[in-house]
């Protein structure tokens, strides 16, 4: 099995292409568990709009899958609770210039 901080790592490739910043550092991951060689993640979007949002989700499924001990992740949006910019990291946050 993939440690914990590999699929952190894995999912730190994908950007979010309307902020250029990882879905980890924006908050957008809520929870990653690994059963065996499956990966779930949920993960939400920074908006229910975001015409961004099935690229993202692809680009997190394809960058787990990329993994040694990953045959197959599942991504699942989900919309509560509503993200917001106390999710973000400081990061994140220095990068959109918000304090």
């Amino acid at each position: 099995m993939a440690e914990e901080s590999q699929l952190v790592e894995a999912l730190k490739q994908v950007i979010d292409p309307e902020l250029m910043i990882n879905i980890v550092d924006l908050g957008l991951v809520y929870d990653i568990s690994q059963e065996e060689r499956q990966v779930d993640v949920q993960m939400t979007l920074t908006s229910p709009a975001c015409p961004a949002g099935p690229q993202i989700m692809q680009q997190a499924k394809m960058a787990l899958e990329r993994l040694e001990d990953v045959d197959e992740a599942k991504i699942q949006l989900v919309m509560s609770p509503p993200w917001t910019q106390e999710r973000m990291t400081d990061d994140a946050r220095d990068q959109l210039g918000i304090f």
